[in-house]
């Protein structure tokens, strides 16, 4: 009896942890089911409700502001907020726009009376705005070079000439640059394919086939490909920060022999944000570490990217140029510490996952607050509200880590990260111009997770490779304020006249200064012989 009562219990114990093994199984599957059912049905922005959140932490809310309040005192004579600055928050506007204050062509339609007209004495009008379209449409540009007949007094011979062509580009091209501009803005910033954008030009009148256009993408993107390179040799040479992040894309896979078909290849684009200056685009057959190395290699500056393990070999060492060189340093993204909270909040509603977001909430507040301060005294602020906030949060991080890290699912995951990640997360700290997120990388991808919908894969690696050298400048333009459109037809027209050694001129950085020159040295950019200005004296 005793031995049978032993072997009952050994049995029980087996069964009883298999029954938990597969518990602890189903609430993973149920977690997970949770997160994948929310990103399938549910709006992707990682919102929470703010009001149920601060209710359910009252106390710990009151806790967290009146530190930060405290910690975050102005000094005095040192303002809060730079008066006028754009980065400054504004309020929400309210009532109708103001059509009058925006710049464009303005037609006038007069409404009169034919009752009143000549009888009564017409004191004015009542004046309203509409918002209405003029469809543009396809210019024919007729290139008239003049001819001219010479008649020799010696022999009396007669010899004929004609003016010399401009250079051009796009050698024997049926497109001009401003149409091949719009093609390509069209593509890479708006997301139209090729085939679409056809049949949009076909209603005006326009025949042009994608395989044209193709071509033309390929061409100019490969061309400009310099003007790229030399941006990003600047960035690896100056830039204090680069934030980079990565996207996939599919690949048009090269017919076999045998007529078979295959899968879309998969390439990847990396995107790197040089501070305020530069933002350019990298493709790679592979995402990988090799990859990462050979567009960092030499740069000895600060790299904020998220925590996949592609970027180790960075902070290793890998990509130094010499053994003295210093390696890069690591700094990590709040928004993706955050996330992980996020998910485990929404898939198990735990009061620590939410808890964890109303502290990370705090501290994105207090980094609002000081967006338009200077690199200097942003700085000083972290050092005086962040950094205590920043300890608080790290110190409970390990205090719960240690009761949850045996059971695995999200909650331990989301812990996990922030401790492992902890010296990356601090970094921003150490410097006033160190960004918090990289929030700015995912948008500048967003042309392309947008795009891809559209067009589907790319024609081939090189095609590839062109369209990231567009996507490149095309970011570089708006994140300086230019017109990508106006600028890429401009350049277009430029760079057969330019010396290769002087690329980086053609920068959207630096395109307001050399167009300046161009137009104070009275050159003929549309169709005329152009002759490069001198180069500007070198910066101190």
């Amino acid at each position: 009896m005793r031995h049978r009562i032993v072997e009952l219990e050994a049995r029980l114990a087996r069964v009883t942890e298999e029954r938990d093994k597969l518990r602890r199984a189903y609430e993973l599957v149920k977690e997970q089911f949770e997160l994948l059912r929310r990103r399938l049905y549910v709006a992707k922005a990682e919102r929470v409700d703010v009001q149920q959140l601060e209710l359910e932490f009252a106390a710990k809310k009151a806790e967290l502001e009146k530190l930060a309040t405290q910690l975050d005192e102005s000094p005095p004579g040192e303002p809060t907020a730079v008066e006028g600055d754009d980065d400054a928050p504004k309020a929400k506007p309210k009532g109708r726009r103001n059509l009058a204050a925006i710049p464009m062509a303005e037609e006038r339609v007069e409404i009169l009376d034919p009752t009143l007209e000549g009888k009564a004495e017409r004191i004015g009008f009542e004046e309203s705005y509409r918002l209405a379209y003029r469809r543009g449409g396809p210019v024919r540009i007729v290139l008239a070079r003049a001819t001219y007949k010479t008649i020799h007094d010696d022999d009396g011979t007669v010899s004929m000439a004609t003016a010399e062509k401009p250079k051009e580009l796009f050698r024997r091209g049926l497109l001009a640059p401003s149409l091949v501009a719009h093609i390509l803005i069209a593509k890479y910033r708006f997301g139209i394919p090729f085939v679409r954008l056809s049949k949009m030009l076909s209603c005006e009148g326009v025949v042009l086939d994608d395989g044209t256009m193709c071509r033309y993408a390929e061409d100019a993107g490969a061309t400009l490909g310099p003007i790229v390179e030399a941006c990003a040799a600047e960035a690896r040479a100056k830039a204090f920060c680069l934030a980079t992040d990565a996207t996939g894309v599919a690949i048009q896979p090269t017919p076999l022999p045998s007529g078979a078909r295959q899968p879309c290849a998969k390439g990847h684009f990396f995107v790197v944000l040089a501070d305020r200056d530069h933002v350019f685009f990298e493709y790679k057959r592979k995402h990988n570490s090799d990859a990462v190395c050979e567009m960092f290699r030499g740069f000895g500056g600060y790299i904020l990217a998220d925590a996949h393990c592609i970027y180790d070999a960075l902070f290793r060492g890998d990509a130094r140029l010499s053994p003295d060189d210093k390696p890069p340093e690591e700094v990590a993204c709040w928004s993706h510490c955050r996330r992980h909270f996020w998910e485990a909040a929404i898939a198990t509603k735990d009061p620590l996952a939410r808890e964890g977001l109303l502290r990370i909430r705090t501290l994105f507040q207090l980094e609002q607050r000081w967006t338009s301060l200077a690199p200097q005294q942003r700085q000083h602020r972290r050092q005086l509200a962040a950094r205590p906030l920043v300890d608080d949060f790290f110190a409970w991080a390990k205090e719960q880590f240690a009761h949850v890290r045996e059971v695995r699912g999200l909650l331990a995951s989301a812990f996990g990260y922030a401790i492992r990640q902890e010296a990356a997360l601090r970094r921003f700290l150490d410097n006033g111009r160190l960004p918090m997120t990289n929030n700015a990388s995912e948008r500048a991808l967003r042309s392309i997770a947008v795009g891809r919908k559209a067009w589907l894969f790319f024609g081939s690696d090189d095609h590839a490779q062109a369209a990231a050298n567009l996507f490149s400048l095309i970011a570089s333009c708006l994140l300086h304020g230019l017109d990508p459109e106006s600028y890429l037809t401009d350049v277009f027209r430029v760079m057969p006249y330019w010396p290769r050694d002087r690329y980086l001129e053609l920068a959207p950085k630096y395109w307001t200064a050399t167009r300046a020159r161009l137009v104070e040295a009275q050159l003929a950019l549309p169709l005329g012989h152009i002759t490069v200005p001198p180069a500007p004296p070198p910066q101190q």
